[in-house]
């Protein structure tokens, strides 16, 4: 071998280490509401969440460099979509995860199609988000609408509590939920005899309770979320409302909810949920790990869904070694789902993450062994039957 071929080599071998030896650089956004009605069920619970998962997938181990930023939207679409587009334009986020409040995901969704990055959702619950506003780009992953109004509002109606009357938070997310929840009471043979919707955030809802209480409807559909629900239920509490007769249907509640209400007020709800710390021996073991560093408190299925999304975003830029939004969407989008907080599942081509669904009762102050033991299992809906079927979403792109 003569001099310019050992240098020749030499460069080559030098080359090809350096491209062993290359890291990947992925910068994802955790944008939420950090001081607002949903700080409790995302904010910097989601951070955490987001960390835990880059830790436990071990991305520097596998040559990837991972920054995590964030941002409080405040629950406002233009202020979501000021950072989003900051973020994208000017920032080098890659991808945003968690969103709470429909509106501002909404916002988030549209602008993440036109920069062509990636948006997964956990925080935010219009069905839509997979349907007439649905993105290629854009990943829904722990809960929605269709699948709350599907699971409480079905076991409901089958208890015989079939006249229903609503209190909904005027923005999007309430407004899907109302409509979702009222097509399955309707369609199970119930009746909805009325609905009443009041501003978001709201503070006193005493005068809604009274429409509700004098509409004679067996059961007061809450379509709203966070503080607002918390809210609602000790106001009816205060009323006296579900002493003399009338159930209250909690159409989105979170763990963080109840344990605002205490099990005192709120023992015998029903509810929906995808997740729960006490499911099995993975969720326990995880969550005892979120709760050291979130203060005690356990995680919500938002947090959940944020670790969960992160974790499989991730093994799809290790598959495809690259950023590329296509590559990695379509990476997705073909490997199987697999995390110890859902278990197996799958994301589907308009975006919908399919997982199961739990229906739950809150706990009597007697039933619970101590703190954050809140819930009793129902019944489990199967990830087949748990979300909307994909035909029926009106999803434009997968149809292109």
């Amino acid at each position: 071998m003569n001099f310019k071929t050992i240098i020749l080599a030499s460069a080559t071998s030098l080359l090809l280490a350096g491209t062993a030896m290359a890291q990947t650089e992925v910068k994802i956004g955790v944008l939420n509401d950090r001081s607002g009605v949903y700080a409790d069920l995302s904010g910097e619970g989601s951070v955490i969440a987001a960390r835990m998962a880059v830790e436990d997938f071990d991305a520097a181990g596998k040559g990837i460099t991972v920054e995590i930023v964030s941002a409080d939207h405040q629950n406002k679409p233009d202020v979501a979509s000021n950072i989003a587009r900051q973020w994208y334009d000017q920032d080098g986020v890659d991808l945003i995860v968690d969103v709470p409040t429909s509106s501002a995901a909404f916002a988030v969704n549209e602008i993440t199609r036109e920069k062509n990055k990636i948006f997964m959702n956990s925080g935010a619950g219009s069905a839509d988000l997979t349907g007439a506003q649905c993105s290629p780009n854009t990943v829904h992953w722990t809960y929605d609408t269709w699948a709350l109004a599907k699971g409480t509002g079905t076991a409901m109606v089958e208890q015989g509590n079939d006249k229903w009357f609503f209190i909904t938070a005027d923005y999007a997310f309430g407004h899907a939920l109302e409509r979702d929840t009222m097509a399955i009471v309707e369609g199970s043979g119930g009746e909805v005899v009325g609905t009443v919707r009041h501003p978001f955030p709201g503070t006193d809802f005493s005068s809604y309770l009274l429409q509700a209480q004098a509409s004679g409807a067996q059961v007061i559909g809450l379509a709203n979320a966070g503080g607002d629900t918390v809210n609602t239920i000790k106001q009816a509490s205060e009323f006296g409302i579900t002493q003399a007769g009338q159930a209250l249907a909690g159409l989105l509640i979170f763990i963080t909810d109840i344990h605002a209400l205490g099990l005192e007020t709120a023992q015998g709800l029903v509810l929906t949920e995808s997740f729960y710390w006490d499911l099995n021996d993975e969720t326990r073991a995880w969550s005892e790990r979120f709760a050291a560093q979130n203060d005690g408190k356990k995680p919500t299925m938002v947090h959940a869904g944020v670790y969960a999304s992160v974790l499989h975003y991730l093994k799809a830029v290790e598959s495809t070694g690259a950023k590329e939004t296509e590559a990695l969407m379509a990476a997705m989008k073909s490997t199987p789902t697999s995390d110890p907080l859902f278990g197996d599942g799958m994301i589907r081509e308009d975006g919908r993450k399919i997982h199961d669904m739990h229906l739950f009762r809150v706990k009597s102050p007697a039933e619970s062994t101590g703190p954050w033991d809140y819930y009793t299992l129902v019944a489990t809906t199967p990830a087949a039957d748990a979300f909307r079927p994909i035909e029926d979403g009106g999803c434009a792109f997968i149809a292109e």
